[in-house]
């Protein structure tokens, strides 16, 4: 289906027009074979809360930025490789309905949608893309991925030495292994982590404990892959933010397929 979109002129102006909205601070989007598959606004589980964000899924990549304007601008565009992705669906707990986790390497994270219709519509339509990219491409799914974020509200205090508390000026941190909230002492060591980055990250000591016992036990020799932490890094892309439109009303999801005609918007 989505290969009868690829020379059509619909699909063209829709790439077109996603380009035109992030402006010169995205990268082009129109390659040979790419199709837009369909679009709309999700709910993104940021660190510090939760954000509207606008996403495009294609048949090979996905897409999302922040909204500056609705249907019209958008910055802050990240771009993830679908062959890199998983999808799991999460359950519905109180206000955070309809959600589910995309996995990759390098980031992980949680969105909801609207309704359950949309929940089911974008999990369908991206795993037909994820089936079809990985069938053609002959690759298999990439099985590590990096661990989702506990968001800063769900910690008050370290979760590892569960005695700091976070204040202004102690600040808190995420375990880029398995995503939680610890203090600097607690998460003063790094560790070469090869799927999310070629330079070793941010562990808590729980993780780091772990895995230099597995590296002992694998390897009686090698370079050492961690390192005393000394920077004060960025714990998330997300932290700035001026989107106010998390409370506008945005219209559903719109999937597109063989049926419409190059007329249509």
């Amino acid at each position: 289906m989505v290969d009868r979109l690829v020379n059509s002129e619909a699909n063209a102006r829709r790439i077109q027009l996603v380009e035109s909205c992030f402006g010169s601070s995205g990268q082009p989007l129109a390659v040979p074979g790419r199709v837009l598959v369909g679009e709309g606004v999700l709910t993104k589980m940021c660190r510090k809360r939760a954000k509207a964000r606008q996403f495009f899924l294609f048949n090979d990549i996905l897409v999302y930025g922040n909204i500056l304007m609705n249907r019209k601008k958008y910055n802050k565009q990240h771009i993830i490789p679908l062959e890199a992705v998983k999808l799991e669906s999460l359950e519905d707990d109180g206000h955070f309905r309809n959600g589910w986790v995309i996995r990759t390497a390098t980031k992980s994270f949680a969105v909801y949608a609207a309704t359950n219709t949309e929940k089911q519509e974008w999990m369908a339509h991206i795993n037909k893309c994820i089936e079809d990219l990985l069938r053609k491409s002959g690759k298999k799914a990439v099985e590590e991925h990096a661990a989702v974020w506990v968001p800063d509200s769900e910690a008050s205090i370290c979760m590892h030495c569960k005695k700091c508390q976070f204040t202004v000026l102690n600040r808190r941190h995420h375990c880029r292994k398995c995503g939680a909230v610890v203090c600097s002492p607690c998460s003063n060591k790094r560790y070469l982590l090869p799927h999310q980055s070629s330079k070793p990250l941010r562990v808590c000591l729980t993780c780091y404990d772990s895995l230099t016992r597995a590296k002992v036990l694998s390897s009686n020799s090698g370079e050492n892959s961690f390192s005393k932490d000394s920077s004060g890094e960025d714990d998330s892309d997300d932290d700035e933010d001026t989107n106010r439109s998390q409370q506008e009303t945005h219209d559903e999801a719109k999937f597109y397929n063989i049926s419409e005609h190059d007329d249509n918007k």
